[in-house]
């Protein structure tokens, strides 16, 4: 981003933005995705509305589609060819948004910085605080962008597979740090997918990702120091973030760098995987 940008936020207001819309090099990227139960559509709320010239940004068409997890990282000459046809190239200001404020879009983010665009930023408040200042809103499929080249090296000490995630929960290298709802974690709740198991991974931590954010916004650094300790986290050793399928793991890590301490890694494939897995252990309780 270019310097009037904060360097020490991952975020950009409403009003920065409204600023530079209409500049050549900056890309809006819309990143809502939303769970089952929250009985939302992506697609047909980006058709009823949307920031001007900003592009979809389909979690799941641009994920692995021959994985049996969900929203698994795809290989990165797929990832910069499905880039490159949305017309994002090399050295675009990106700026990506959700329509719940902050949802999904961290990991839209998280994608495009392993892959190279370590640029990125999320708009703050995402798309109700744009409409909330005042923000033009247009409607339709959205004007096509000429195809780019998009350049994606994959950051592969950033993505965690089961392997990882067993070795530092055995040897205490990291702490494991685990999104989802409590009911969910301590295995209360059957899981959402076929076949995975409830509960989660022995001694992982519970940080629910609801709890670090208010009003679609992560909260002030020292109310997310306090949820972390009140969870047993501490954000000054290294964390290695879950949930259930890699979405809103991505908050966690958010609010981690927000604080100056990222993330060692995020577990793509997350519960979805550890929890479909016999081989893999499950505890259940707090």
């Amino acid at each position: 981003m270019d310097s009037d940008k904060m360097a020490t936020t991952p975020f950009v207001t409403a009003e920065w933005l409204k600023a530079r819309i209409a500049a050549p090099d900056i890309v809006v990227l819309d990143g809502s995705w939303y769970l089952p139960a929250q009985a939302r559509d992506a697609a047909a709320e980006y058709r009823a509305g949307h920031i001007p010239g900003a592009v979809r940004f389909d979690i799941d068409a641009m994920s692995d589609g021959t994985s049996g997890l969900p929203h698994m990282l795809p290989r990165p000459e797929v990832f910069a060819a499905r880039m490159g046809a949305l017309g994002i190239g090399d050295g675009a200001q990106i700026v990506v948004y959700d329509g719940l404020g902050l949802f999904s879009a961290p990991r839209v983010r998280w994608m495009l910085q392993v892959f190279g665009a370590r640029d990125a930023a999320i708009l703050e408040g995402g798309f109700p605080a744009w409409v909330a200042a005042g923000g033009p809103v247009e409607d339709g499929e959205g004007r096509a962008r000429e195809p780019r080249p998009f350049t994606a090296r994959l950051d592969n000490g950033a993505v965690a597979d089961a392997q990882d995630v067993a070795r530092a929960l055995e040897s205490g290298s990291a702490q494991v740090v685990d999104a989802r709802s409590g009911p969910r974690f301590r295995g209360e709740e059957a899981e959402p997918r076929p076949g995975v198991r409830p509960g989660h991974m022995p001694g992982a931590r519970n940080v629910h990702y609801s709890a670090l954010q208010a009003g679609g916004r992560l909260k002030e650094p020292d109310a997310l120091r306090a949820v972390f300790a009140e969870n047993g986290v501490d954000p000054g050793k290294p964390v290695i973030t879950t949930c259930g399928s890699g979405v809103t793991a991505a908050i966690v890590s958010l609010a981690l760098e927000s604080l100056g301490r990222p993330a060692r890694a995020l577990y793509d494939g997350s519960w979805s995987e550890w929890g479909s897995d016999p081989e893999r252990p499950v505890a259940t309780g707090a």
